[in-house]
């Protein structure tokens, strides 16, 4: 089965040069793959960075194609980048996200394998953060429950196959769409390779509470909108002792996370669009 990956990026010139090398450094899916690439709303030179690794596609034996849009927003972009794709297998791909050679050709395998609907994710590594803060916020976050489960959360990347794909029709105008299109499989048709990727935390204190803020707000979105694919939420929050255990073993990194939860809650809303990193 072909894959296609979606690439949304908007304002992404400085990052999407390093994902698309790494996607294109993947070893061979079998079936084909190609990379649409939206860059929507973008003031700077995404699109023509993006345009100039046409050449490294060729060589990887990969689709290619870069779409242009005026507006801005993720989901208008996933979706316009849905219309064109021919793959019966469909990734979708955050801009700031290298992917390790062996993930992509592991996760269109193993969800081509599947008879019913499913959807895969690789396992999320974060790079080293300039910001001590960032390291100390990553290393205990990383410790918690929902990140040491058995299926991958799929931050900055996932895929479905074409069953999967058909559970939802254009990407809704929400702030999560990962949660929303995650949520719409049940746990049992949720699968994870041994593959990695990079995937960044963001940059020091008032970033890491306004992307938190943001998550928070989008999950209450999808309580609000979607309240039955909350049923499909493992992720279980750690019970007090849990805290506590990995709070002894890592009290920098746990001061840190509380402190960035503790602002989140108390603070003002979130307005807007926020990176994940």
């Amino acid at each position: 089965m072909k894959l296609s990956v979606i690439l949304p990026a908007s304002n992404e010139a400085g990052y999407i040069g390093a994902c698309l090398s790494a996607l294109f450094a993947s070893e061979a899916v079998e079936g084909g793959a190609e990379v649409i690439v939206v860059a929507n709303g973008c003031r700077d030179a995404t699109a023509e960075v993006a345009r100039s690794f046409a050449p490294a596609a060729a060589a990887a034996g990969w689709g290619f194609l870069v779409l242009e849009r005026a507006e801005g927003g993720k989901p208008a972009a996933l979706t316009a980048g849905d219309a064109v794709a021919g793959g019966e297998i469909r990734a979708y791909l955050d801009a700031d996200v290298c992917v390790s050679p062996p993930l992509m050709a592991a996760l269109s395998a193993a969800l081509a394998a599947r008879e019913g609907a499913a959807w895969g994710s690789g396992q999320a590594v974060l790079p080293r953060a300039a910001s001590a803060l960032s390291r100390a916020y990553g290393r205990f976050w990383q410790q918690l429950p929902f990140n040491r489960a058995g299926t991958a959360p799929g931050y900055g990347l996932f895929a479905v196959n074409a069953a999967g794909r058909a559970r939802w029709g254009a990407f809704p105008q929400i702030i999560s769409d990962d949660t929303f299109v995650r949520l719409s499989f049940a746990p049992q048709e949720r699968l994870s390779v041994p593959h990695s990727y990079s995937w960044p935390l963001a940059e020091g204190f008032s970033r890491l509470v306004r992307v938190r803020r943001r998550q928070n707000q989008g999950v209450a979105e999808l309580e609000q909108l979607y309240p039955q694919l909350i049923a499909n939420n493992d992720h279980r929050k750690p019970r007090a002792g849990e805290l506590a255990r990995l709070a002894l073993r890592d009290p920098f990194g746990f001061a840190a996370y509380a402190l960035v939860a503790l602002v989140v809650r108390f603070g003002r809303a979130e307005q807007g669009w926020t990176r994940g990193r």
